[in-house]
């Protein structure tokens, strides 16, 4: 996905928590709602979610250096595990333990306008958010199924938005089903209980999030179709007697390493051998444009064979 694609789907959530979270903490103090506090505190930390993830992009960028030959690119999914921590801490932790302090001490609420109000103005800029963050992945997605295209994004500045709108709106329905609920039943648990289901949402979130960084930053490859693919592109190509499973591991959210054996007739030339390995490493890079560093062990007859390219 393009950086500024990224980039506009980041500020847009970052714009509309900022607001989001003032009118959530107004209200909260005017109405006394623990599900209303929950949700502030769940606003502030999609805040400072999206500021973490723009400084992962930013670093990301950074050019390879000694100490970091391949690039900085992992930076983005360190970050992008931090964001994940934050959630379940910050977000699901403390909106847990104020529903929790609420039924133990429960409080009369005040009047129930500023909440709707709040919670109607909160649902149109997560929805603006979501919309736009959405429109993105959808642009590359290709025609993969949608969770299956999601769960394949290796992009954090786009698949934790999602999953961060998408809980920010299932928080906003909780809290106004226990806001109604409160009211209508005169009974202030249905509002601490809100504060605690929404709590579990955001740990739920935050541990598919803590799921995938874990994979990024631990060495995760392609799919294995994918894989599959990549050595059947070699195992075509005009001299090529065997080719071993790749090896492959995302660098960055657009920057794959691989690494391939590929055994060759031992009848071909030197030269012939070096024209196969670069119109390999040609045909994968045109199917699979995230294959940046493509490393290919040449070998005829079970003996390695250097190649320039």
């Amino acid at each position: 996905m393009a950086a500024s694609g990224s980039h506009l789907t980041v500020y847009g959530a970052i714009a509309a928590n900022v607001a989001i979270a003032i009118t959530k903490f107004i209200a909260a103090g005017f109405t006394g709602s623990a599900a209303m506090l929950a949700e502030g505190i769940h606003s502030v930390v999609d805040t400072l979610d999206g500021t973490l993830l723009l400084l992962g992009m930013r670093r990301a960028r950074r050019s390879p250096t000694a100490d970091h030959p391949f690039g900085h690119g992992k930076e983005l999914f360190f970050w992008s595990l931090i964001v994940a921590v934050l959630i379940f801490g910050m977000g699901g932790g403390v909106s847990i333990f104020s529903g929790v302090y609420f039924l133990i001490h429960p409080r009369a609420l005040g009047s129930p306008g500023w909440n709707y109000a709040v919670l109607a103005a909160s649902a149109l800029f997560d929805g603006a958010s979501f919309a736009i963050s959405l429109r993105q992945f959808l642009k590359e997605k290709s025609e993969r199924p949608f969770w299956n295209a999601l769960h394949a994004s290796k992009n954090p500045a786009v698949y934790t938005v999602i999953a961060e709108d998408g809980a920010a709106l299932g928080g906003v329905a909780a809290a106004a089903l226990g806001v109604f609920l409160s009211h209508w039943l005169d009974d202030p648990v249905y509002d601490a209980a809100a504060s605690i289901v929404i709590g579990g949402i955001l740990c739920t979130v935050a541990v598919v999030l803590v799921h995938e960084a874990r994979g990024l930053l631990v060495g995760e490859g392609v799919r294995p179709e994918t894989a599959e693919d990549i050595r059947r592109i070699a195992l075509s190509e005009a001299g090529v007697t065997g080719a071993a499973r790749p090896l492959s591991m995302y660098m960055g959210p657009e920057e794959v390493l691989l690494a391939l054996r590929v055994d060759f007739a031992p009848s071909g030339s030197a030269g012939q051998l070096d024209k196969a390995v670069a119109a390999i490493k040609h045909r994968i890079r045109a199917k699979y444009p995230r294959m940046k560093r493509i490393y290919v062990e040449a070998r005829t007859a079970g003996h390695p064979v250097e190649s320039p390219h």
